[in-house]
Parts: structure tokens; sequence; C-alpha cells
């Protein structure tokens, strides 16, 4: 109902918010091609591995034809899809600018309210646009390939300027290293978000570095959480 159009109220919102504290909602973003669909399977075995249950918003280009999303909702996920812990949903992004579907949102905090630990949500991949994750989710993702200069140029009025964790994939390319490097180095530049951005190399196929990911993930929810907590 909420994936098309049925009304949120304000007092529904809210009572939702509340219940899903329980809740991580990730975003995943980055260009095309940065590959965000085998990080965001690698992260759900992760997270399975550790015993949490995990829903997965994929939002997918919409079907000229249908309307529908583009990709079905299990197909880049198989290994996932028959686990009772796991939710997998396609969402059509019906032309709504930003990345995400425009009842994203509602749906990650629903799932969240429903008790799922982790809310995961992967963006269409239209770069530098894809700005209203930010609304949606409760920590941010942006996945950078190996050799990417152009994304790591816009680190001071792009997408990656939301990011509270940064991952270079493909980490087993020659190139990844350099990426690493690059982003580490500029975001040294910022004041303040050099200290409190990792940089993570993963290599999704491999396995590689998806455990420091999900570490780094869950003491930015800590750090959240703490000072949520101190400004009670």
């Amino acid at each position: 109902m909420i994936e098309n159009g049925a009304l949120v109220s304000t007092e529904m919102s809210a009572e939702w918010q509340d219940v899903a504290r329980h809740g991580h909602r990730i975003g995943l973003t980055g260009a095309p091609g940065a590959g965000k669909s085998t990080l965001a399977s690698a992260l759900v075995g992760e997270f399975l591995h550790r015993g949490r249950s995990v829903a997965v918003l994929a939002v997918d280009p919409s079907s000229p034809i249908t309307g529908g999303a583009v990709l079905g909702d299990r197909v880049r996920m198989s290994a996932h899809a028959d686990d009772p812990r796991v939710f997998i949903r396609s969402m059509a992004s019906r032309g709504n600018p930003g990345g995400i579907a425009a009842t994203t949102g509602a749906s990650a905090l629903l799932l969240a309210a429903c008790h799922y630990d982790i809310v995961l949500i992967e963006t269409v991949g239209t770069g530098q646009s894809e700005v209203a994750i930010v609304r949606a989710a409760d920590t941010i993702i942006v996945a950078v390939p190996p050799g990417a200069g152009d994304e790591v140029q816009a680190l001071k009025a792009g997408v990656l300027e939301i990011a509270h964790v940064l991952v270079v994939t493909k980490s087993d390319l020659p190139a990844a290293e350099r990426t690493a490097n690059e982003l580490t180095s500029s975001l040294a530049l910022r004041t303040g978000r050099g200290r409190d951005v990792p940089v993570v190399p993963v290599c999704g196929p491999k396995n590689h570095g998806v455990a420091a990911l999900v570490n780094a993930l869950e003491t930015r929810r800590q750090a959240k959480a703490d000072a949520s907590l101190h400004s009670a």
C-alpha cells in the first residue's frame, strides 16, 4: 500500500519512528558500475553471520512499459532470498529524482518498525544527484570504484559529501589502493570530516573487507546512539 502511494499520516509516521529505533537504516549509494549490488549482497551475508535480520529495499529504474522495477527483487541476492531472516523488495523509482522512490523512506521506516535489525536501501545509481537517501537512512555508505578520479574530485559538492562511510569497491584491482589514499587525503582537508568518515576497501565477491565495513557501520550507529543519549 505504501509503495503504491497510500498516504502515511504524521501520527503513523511518529509511531513508526518511535518503534523503529530498534532498526538501523543503511543507505547504499554511488555511481553506476560502482558494484553496489555485489556489495549489498555481501553485507547481507555478513549481517546474517552476526545473527541479524535484514530487509533490503533495492530501488531500480522504472520500466518505460509497465512502470514497475526493471530488475526482479530476488535477482541480485538469490543466495539470501530463501533465508527466513531476509526480506528483499525491488522498488521502482517511478521517475522520482534523488535515487530513491517517493515512498522509500516510509517503507524503510515501516520495516524497521517491524523489528528488522537492518534495513538496507540501495539507490538507483544515477550519480551526483542522489542525496534524497539522507532523509531515508540513518547511515550512508557511498561506494566508489577504483580509479574514480571524477568522484574523488566531486567530494566538495557531490554525493560523497553525504557519506558516513566511504567504500572503495573491487579492492582486488590495482587502482583501489590509490583511490582509497585519494579519498583519505581529500577527507583530511575537510575540517571535521577526515576523523569520522572511514574509508574501507572491499571486494564483495571474495568477502574481503566486508567484516571491517560492518564494524565501521556499527561504530557509527553506536556513536549516533551515544550522541542522542547525551542530548536527551
